[in-house]
């Protein structure tokens, strides 16, 4: 007998099938696994202040538990908090920053690094002259799609590549200069 036949005896046909609403829910899944992972998950999306409580019940979690890691957390420098009562946990972008602008660095040579920066400082003067504006903030949408001829969302969709582009370059400026500067402009490529 081959391993994936199936006896004559496996299955009678007597079974109904399974009921699907007896099926975990899919938020039940995602609440599966250790508890710090699911913290991070969740501090990762933090954008504003948010209370302990609030954190430790997305990530089904007693509060208590929530509280000491979002003060490993605050040691570490991944989160803000805000004292007062409650107390809050927000997101630390800058950390957040160091670790994109290190896995550049880990992952990358200093050459390569440079020729992406290269690359974006390129494109961004592309989209400058295209748009003749020094920043994509500082064009209308509305005026974008009647000076260039452009549908609404092709202009949207070329202003927000042109900032993931300004975003992109001041990440590789900063780890071609080994230190990262929160929202700095990109410089000049001594390549």
């Amino acid at each position: 007998m081959d391993l994936t036949d199936i006896p004559d005896d496996a299955y009678d046909g007597g079974e109904s099938p399974p009921a699907l609403n007896e099926q975990e829910s899919p938020d039940s899944l995602l609440k599966r696994g250790p508890i710090r992972e699911r913290l991070l998950d969740i501090v990762v999306g933090l954008r504003t202040p948010t209370k302990v409580s609030t954190i430790a019940e997305r990530a089904d979690c007693d509060t208590e538990t929530a509280r000491d890691y979002l003060e490993w957390f605050d040691e570490m420098g991944m989160v803000q908090r805000h004292d007062g009562r409650p107390v809050r946990y927000e997101r630390k972008d800058a950390y957040f920053q160091w670790r994109r602008i290190d896995r550049i660095r880990e992952e990358h040579s200093e050459q390569e690094i440079v020729n992406a920066l290269g690359d974006a400082l390129k494109q961004i003067e592309d989209y400058r002259t295209q748009f003749e504006a020094e920043h994509p903030d500082e064009v209308s949408l509305v005026d974008a799609t009647q000076a260039q001829n452009l549908s609404t969302e092709a202009a949207w969709e070329a202003l927000s590549e042109w900032e993931t582009l300004e975003q992109r370059a001041a990440l590789l400026d900063a780890a071609r200069r080994n230190n990262p500067v929160t929202g700095s402009k990109p410089g000049p490529v001594d390549a």
